[in-house]
């Protein structure tokens, strides 16, 4: 029985309970492409894709408001979610189903019964899980509501007490705004974009585009825009975010230079009531390989506020040995090079297994990437967080990379560990 399963059977002792949570898909979850579906008049598509797993506790399903009845006054809070009738919880047996909860899919059931659909979200509708709401965003729009949507975070919050997006905006990578000067601004621009893909071979892990944050430009090489990645030059620089410089491992005395031309993207989200972490799907390509550990490596960083707890900073995409994304970051394995693979740069040794085809149509054939990786992080209940995605350059204008963001799920089951680990690949048809 997992976490949430527990709680929900440990509330239920003694009452007709009803509602049905548990985790959205596995982390390499996230195939490509995804479902349509509706919203209603003011709010967007909600983030979660619609392949949901959810575990059965209970039977039943609530409908509207004041569907279970658990005695008390209709001002009750029985099951002590912050809801209460009066506030539209419609199962005040169970913390897990009110009007801040994320509507789950209900699947499978005891003893392999198909259970009675549960409305969650108390909205009246049972599973009503939507699906990405990504398609036809136009590459360069510059609206970063709309970069919330490319990674599948559409459900906008309507204030306290309802969880969704509460605020997105374009920023540098220490969160200060973007430069004033019309050529660094334009370019600084440039250096998102929300893609339908990137190049032939690396679709978007979910919905019709991901989004793409450049220390050059974020555009295909046949993109209006699209300027090498040997290096374009947007004539600004910034400052280090928190809890940077971090030096890489086995890189000896390296001190990392400050960033250049840094592109990035902040969104404020409230987090539904049932929910205890999320995950997202990253890519990374760099234009550094092969010259490792040198001062001038170029970063993508994922910061998340307030940080987890076991960690010093906020900064929740790094290796397993604690190295933030770099060339010089352990799960770089698409890549070749003479003699190869393995490759040994330096004493530093890839095994490039994943081949060079995912670089192809990009401006970064021949270079290296990660491909799709998975990083999830821990969150609490009904709080607010930030999350900021940016690419920078070090010191110079020079051998630029980019991050791809895409996917974004919650997950129900509770986990303080922070980690990041490639996608399990499709064994390949005989």
């Amino acid at each position: 029985m997992n976490f949430l399963s527990l709680m929900t059977a440990a509330a239920c002792l003694g009452v007709a309970c009803t509602g049905n949570i548990g985790p959205v898909g596995g982390l390499a979850a996230g195939g490509e492409g995804g479902a349509g579906s509706t919203s209603g008049p003011d709010e967007m598509p909600s983030s979660t894709t619609a392949d949901t797993t959810t575990s059965t506790t209970g039977s039943g399903g609530a409908g509207a408001a004041g569907g279970a009845d658990c005695g008390g006054l209709p001002d009750d809070d029985a099951d002590a979610d912050g809801f209460t009738e009066l506030l539209g919880d419609c199962d005040d047996c169970n913390a897990l189903v009110n009007p801040g909860a994320l509507e789950l899919a209900t699947v499978g059931g005891e003893g392999g019964a198909a259970p009675e659909p549960v409305d969650d979200d108390c909205n009246g509708i049972p599973d009503d899980v939507p699906a990405p709401c990504d398609d036809g965003i136009p590459l360069d729009d510059e609206d970063p509501l709309n970069a919330a949507k490319a990674v599948e975070l559409c459900k906008m919050s309507k204030g306290p007490g309802d969880w969704g997006v509460v605020s997105a905006a374009w920023v540098m990578v220490d969160g200060s705004p973007p430069p004033e000067a019309e050529e660094p601004l334009a370019n600084f621009h440039l250096g998102h974009g929300i893609l339908p893909g990137f190049g032939p071979n690396v679709p978007p892990k979910a919905g019709a585009r991901l989004l793409a944050l450049s220390s050059g430009t974020a555009r295909q090489q046949n993109d209006e825009g699209f300027e090498s990645p040997m290096g374009f030059d947007k004539k600004y620089e910034g400052e280090f975010p928190e809890g940077f410089p971090k030096d890489p491992r086995d890189c000896g005395d390296l001190v990392p230079a400050k960033p250049s031309d840094p592109t990035a993207v902040e969104i404020t989200i409230r987090v539904p009531s049932n929910v205890h972490g999320f995950s997202f799907n990253v890519n990374y390509v760099t234009y550094d390989w092969p010259f490792v550990c040198t001062d001038f490596n170029d970063y993508f960083v994922a910061l998340l506020t307030p940080r987890p707890a076991n960690l010093i900073d906020g900064h929740i995409l790094f290796d397993s040995k604690r190295n933030a994304m770099s060339i010089n970051n352990t799960l770089i394995d698409v890549c070749s090079c003479e003699g190869g693979p393995p490759c040994d740069l330096d004493g530093r040794v890839y095994a490039c297994t994943s081949g060079t085809s995912e670089l192809l149509g990009t401006g970064f054939e021949g270079r290296a990437g990660t491909s799709w990786l998975v990083t999830s992080a821990p969150v609490e209940p009904n709080q607010e967080i930030k999350i900021r995605w940016g690419a920078y350059d070090a010191g110079d204008h020079q051998l630029d990379s980019t991050g791809l963001v895409d996917n974004w799920r919650w997950l129900t089951e509770k986990d303080e560990t922070v980690v990041t680990t490639p996608v399990e690949r499709p064994a390949p048809e005989p």
